[in-house]
């Protein structure tokens, strides 16, 4: 069975307010064996609103509304659906002695304006709001379902859970949906789904979908089945090859940050790592200390944007400066050693290069990247040419560091 969902509001349309709602709705859809196939916005309008509706009933049996039963005049949920099925709006009184007493609790009197709250659409059943004066609906219609919700969070999740989970468990058939997720780094987007295509394609049955964002990919994969066996046995059929011919590219197989993932080997190592930052000025070290407990083995970084900081804080040879530059493979090496030698880390990771929008001089093109790293043993460098703006460079730059870090951890070159 699929589900759509439809935010109302005007001021969803801007770029101040974002739609929280429909998220929580997905996964409490998810949990009920629902698929949501379609998400929409839809602002003050009952005319544009009424055929959203009317389309979505015509295409999925379930339709949730999140918004527009509040008293004003731009509340326009309840008109555009009896506009969409075709009926009419009957007052109930009861609904506005229950809102006189709700203000009379806070010892304020109810405007008139309130009483448009206590329409409901012909056949609908009320769904009652204790956290709010909007009352919800729960239309039937065709075999289908519209259901009316508040828009303010926290009405809307407990109405929700309330008012609606049993009522749509006894419609709703017994589907389970489950999901294997990988997070993948170290390669391009292009080139991961040219390497698992050949095996997701084959099944319509789970859905395979493929996230990208600054060198950290996502490969989901959605089963829908009658059982929890079923899912499970579907997503092992499925995910094994891909897991196979991804290998240690993977880094993630329960949703967890790449962060995450290297702050779990550095502590089961017993070992420490420190930072050495020009281009990114302080991104690694803000993720690594993002993790709750990363004191025990993130010690702490330097950000040696200029080369003067270098020098003094690193211990950078003036000469290598001089002779390689700043962005050089020297240089990150001789950054990574100093970093680790001035903070007694076991590891240390540094980065040097060009972010952009423009190279001084005769500097690198923009792009270029160097990432250094230390253990006790030496200092060595990678070389990447990154394409794009300033922010996708350091954050490219960023991931490609840590990741570095999470291969030396694993032995892996």
């Amino acid at each position: 069975m699929n589900a759509e969902i439809i935010a109302v509001g005007s001021e969803l349309l801007t770029a101040e307010r974002i739609d929280t709602n429909s998220l929580y709705l997905t996964a409490q859809l998810n949990d009920l064996g629902v698929e949501v196939t379609a998400k929409a916005v839809i602002g003050d309008d009952r005319e544009r609103l009424a055929g959203a509706v009317r389309a979505a009933l015509g295409r999925s049996p379930i339709v949730i509304l999140s918004g527009g039963l509040g008293p004003t005049e731009d509340d326009v949920t309840r008109e555009a659906v009896a506009l969409a099925l075709d009926r009419k709006l009957e007052f109930h009184p009861e609904i506005v002695a229950q809102i006189e007493e709700r203000f009379a609790r806070m010892k304020r009197r109810m405007s008139e304006i309130n009483r448009r709250q206590a329409f409901v659409i012909e056949g609908a059943q009320v769904l009652p709001n204790d956290r709010g004066t909007a009352p919800g609906q729960w239309v039937e219609e065709s075999g289908g379902v519209a259901i009316l919700l508040p828009g303010p969070p926290h009405e809307l999740k407990a109405m929700f859970e309330r008012q609606c989970l049993q009522r749509l468990r006894r419609i709703v058939p017994a589907v389970v949906i489950r999901t294997l997720l990988l997070r993948v780094t170290g390669m391009p987007e292009s080139d991961l789904d040219q390497l698992i295509s050949p095996v997701y394609k084959k099944y319509v049955n789970p859905v395979t979908t493929i996230l990208a964002g600054n060198g950290d990919l996502q490969v989901h994969l959605r089963a829908r089945c009658a059982t929890v066996g079923e899912a499970e046995t579907l997503l092992a059929e499925v995910g094994a090859p891909i897991e196979a011919l991804l290998g240690d590219k993977i880094y993630s197989r329960d949703g967890d940050a790449l962060e995450v993932v290297v702050g779990e080997l550095l502590h089961k190592a017993h070992a420490t790592v420190a930072v050495a930052e020009s281009l990114t000025g302080g991104m690694i070290g803000e993720r690594l200390s993002s993790v709750p407990g990363s004191s025990r083995y993130f010690l702490g970084g330097f950000i040696t944007y200029s080369d003067a900081m270098k020098i003094e804080l690193l211990g950078v040879d003036p000469e290598l400066l001089a002779h390689f530059g700043a962005v050089s493979r020297e240089t990150a090496e001789a950054m990574a050693a100093g970093a680790r030698r001035r903070a007694n880390s076991t590891y240390a990771l540094a980065v040097t290069g060009v972010a952009g929008p423009e190279t001084p001089g005769d500097r690198a093109p923009v792009g270029t990247v160097y990432v250094g790293l230390a253990d006790a043993e030496k200092a060595v460098s990678f070389h990447r040419q990154f394409l794009g703006d300033r922010p996708r460079i350091r954050a490219f730059t960023a991931q490609m560091a840590i990741d570095l870090l999470r291969r030396k951890l694993l032995g892996r070159p």
